[in-house]
């Protein structure tokens, strides 16, 4: 069930008017048969307080929107939850900087095209009425979608919510349109306005140009030519023109950047890594006879990925897989069967194919035709090696810290945890040892080591 059901429909038709709006309508003029995933809806007529009475009869409603007018109404079908923004219509009026202080007057006799009057671009500025399926476009937005335009609904729309401005970008990349001219402008002018924008709301405008863009580096580029970048990227803005001489790379630092977004899959993941894992090059970058070099380049950028993401409010697990990606973006294939286990096991499991998929993005990005087929060799032997239950963890080793605090009176801490990862790159170097009596074994000729060093140097110190 992707649309409210027809009962539901009907009731409220019995005393108002019911309208679907946003997205949903705008994506299926845009792509003719397309199913939306998320429909919203607009109720006038019908007072709030008895549209969320109608609605219970055939739902449940979470009143959570109550000051902007707008019920959470959630159905089900066999069992399956489809929960429906359904709102009355509405007027905003700005009342100070980054959209935190405004006014929203909702009204049940308001009409549509009032609520249309105050959304973001004209593209999103139209409605079907459920009644007749008739369009309710005052503001063009079907000329513009024809046309391949982004256009602001009022002049003073980026000022009164500033991440709009966000979002022209990234459906201007989203979608391949170009920005109108009167809005290119107004983007120029509010820039700086950006910074008033919560870092989440940001960082969700950004996960949509990243995840749903063919070309995600158009909406990243407009950034950078209207001056958001450098409000919420400023470490990437400064690789702009950052020559990299040496006939290894056809582009500067950022443009190879945005080679190389364009060409990963999109994964948040993977472009998110892509967008930062040259970031920290301007800072490295050393002429020599040949060219020039960045060494180290990818571990400072691990630690700027984390500092941006951080900043904005990404999570942990996201900021801690983005910022391995970064780092070790710059392995060899050319190794050892040792040293790929370790790569794997420093990398881990689930991250060593997101891995690959950078480094054949970053490949793509130098713009010298240069062949993956070695990246494409180095997986299969990846493959074999996780195949083969190659152990690469702590976990798939057969011995585990409870055993080994047991066989010498430990309490859990560091000293468990160096004799596991001892044991751990035993394993790798000699994957027959990874039985429990040669990890005993191993386990306590590495501990008596340890202790008669330990002894060593205390005898040593009595003695000085």
């Amino acid at each position: 069930m992707c649309t409210l059901t027809t009962d539901t429909i009907n009731e409220i038709l019995k005393v108002g008017s019911i309208y679907e709006v946003g997205g949903a309508v705008r994506d299926k003029l845009l792509y003719q048969n397309i199913k939306p995933k998320d429909r919203d809806y607009i109720v006038t007529g019908i007072p709030y307080n008895e549209l969320s009475k109608m609605l219970k009869e055939f739902g449940k409603v979470d009143m959570v929107g109550r000051s902007f007018g707008v019920i959470k109404f959630t159905q089900f079908k066999d069992g399956n939850p489809k929960t429906f923004d359904i709102t009355s219509p509405r007027k905003e009026h700005s009342t100070g900087t980054g959209h935190k202080d405004f006014e929203v007057d909702f009204d049940a006799d308001l009409d549509i095209e009032t609520d249309l009057y105050r959304r973001d671009l004209t593209i999103n500025a139209m409605a079907v009425s459920l009644e007749d399926k008739v369009l309710i476009d005052p503001l063009d937005g079907q000329t513009d979608l024809k046309n391949r335009k982004i256009r602001m609904v009022y002049p003073d729309s980026f000022a009164d919510d500033p991440l709009r401005m966000l979002r022209a970008v990234q459906f201007a990349g989203r979608f391949e349109f170009e920005i109108e001219a009167e809005t290119y402008k107004a983007l120029k002018k509010h820039a700086h306005l950006i910074s008033t924008i919560s870092p989440e709301r940001i960082a969700e405008e950004l996960n949509k140009l990243l995840e749903l863009s063919e070309k995600p580096s158009i909406g990243v580029r407009l950034m950078q030519e209207t001056g958001l970048l450098k409000e919420i990227l400023p470490e990437l803005e400064i690789c702009v023109g950052v020559e990299q001489p040496g006939g290894f790379h056809k582009y500067d630092v950022f443009e190879h950047t945005m080679h190389v977004l364009d060409a990963a899959p999109k994964d948040l993941k993977i472009r998110l890594s892509a967008l930062v894992h040259d970031i920290n090059k301007p800072q490295h970058r050393r002429l020599v006879e040949k060219g020039a070099t960045f060494y180290g380049h990818e571990m400072s950028a691990g630690k700027t990925a984390k500092a941006v993401m951080t900043r904005l409010r990404y999570s942990n697990d996201l900021i801690k897989d983005v910022k391995l990606l970064v780092e070790r973006h710059m392995f060899t294939v050319d190794v050892t069967p040792k040293g790929l286990r370790r790569l794997i096991r420093q990398v881990s499991v689930d991250l060593i194919f997101d891995l690959l998929e950078l480094r054949r993005a970053d490949v793509e990005g130098l713009g010298m035709n240069n062949s993956i087929d070695d990246i494409n060799q180095f997986e299969d032997d990846i493959k074999a090696e996780i195949d083969s239950k190659a152990p690469f963890s702590l976990k798939d080793i057969e011995i585990n810290g409870n055993d080994l605090m047991e066989m010498f009176n430990l309490k859990p801490g560091k000293e468990v945890g160096d004799i596991l990862n001892y044991l751990m790159e035993k394993v790798l170097d000699n994957q027959e040892d990874n039985n429990e009596n040669k990890l005993v074994e191993l386990s306590k000729k590495y501990y008596n080591e340890k202790i008669n060093k330990s002894i060593d140097k205390g005898l040593t110190n009595e003695n000085s």
